[in-house]
């Protein structure tokens, strides 16, 4: 073994967001035009670098606010994973940690920073192939390995946790919370099998004492319950 002293390389850590929500009864993804090289003009998760005596979590955070004028509570943010495959970034060496947010309403975002634009996109019309490549909307970066990444967090945890209820209202109905498992997984759900899943799931949702008119008879009002995980679970359809 060689006694020559190795000097480590230097790299960038970045934050990038994946920040889901439902528009139009399509699960959507917030994307941001970038202003500067490298990938000017394509769309890219709203991020950046990490400063020096910055928290990760907060640099997640001032990021997405900076370049959307979106802020997420830190509870609605959570880790995804981390990404430093060479050549990612052609600046140079960069890990970047990725998060995820799941909201059930923002306002419209709003550029700023190194932002040209942001806007949702629904993911479907991202067409992101099973390789990690968007076959529709160009993306920056490995962008649309980490947006792939994100949706198929959001459709595990619809399965094991209370997280569609981030996705409603306080109050909903069924159909609404329905709605919310179809946009995510992009399948229609058996509407009596659904409702008789959630019902008998303990602490998934309880009854408000209230009503929401329809089209038909009126719906009964729920909130979300005192459970945070499904016993048993509500599993996607094969």
């Amino acid at each position: 073994m060689s006694g020559a002293r190795h000097e480590p390389d230097t790299f960038g850590v970045t934050a990038d967001t994946v920040l889901l929500t439902i528009r139009n009864g399509r699960l959507s993804v917030l994307l941001i035009e970038r202003r500067y090289e490298p990938h000017r003009g394509s769309w890219a998760l709203p991020g950046g670098f990490i400063e020096r005596d910055e928290d990760l979590d907060a640099g997640a955070r001032r990021e997405l606010a900076e370049e959307t004028g979106i802020d997420v509570e830190p509870n609605h943010l959570e880790q995804l994973r981390s990404y430093g495959a060479p050549g990612r970034d052609p600046r140079r060496r960069t890990v970047t940690i990725a998060y995820v947010a799941f909201v059930a309403r923002t306002p419209d975002p709003t550029a700023g920073d190194d932002a040209r634009a942001a806007r949702f996109f629904a993911v479907d019309d991202l067409a992101i192939d099973d390789l990690g490549q968007s076959e529709g909307t160009p993306l920056a970066f490995d962008h649309a390995r980490i947006i792939a990444d994100g949706v198929e967090r959001a459709r595990a945890k619809l399965e094991y946790t209370t997280l569609a209820t981030a996705f409603v209202e306080d109050q909903f109905t069924i159909g609404e919370l329905r709605r919310v498992y179809e946009a995510v997984w992009g399948m229609p759900l058996h509407e009596a099998n659904f409702r008789r899943k959630v019902l008998g799931t303990p602490g998934f949702v309880e009854p408000t004492g209230e009503t929401a008119p329809t089209d038909g008879r009126p719906a009964q009002l729920y909130r979300k319950g005192e459970a945070t995980s499904l016993h048993p679970p509500i599993l996607r359809p094969t």
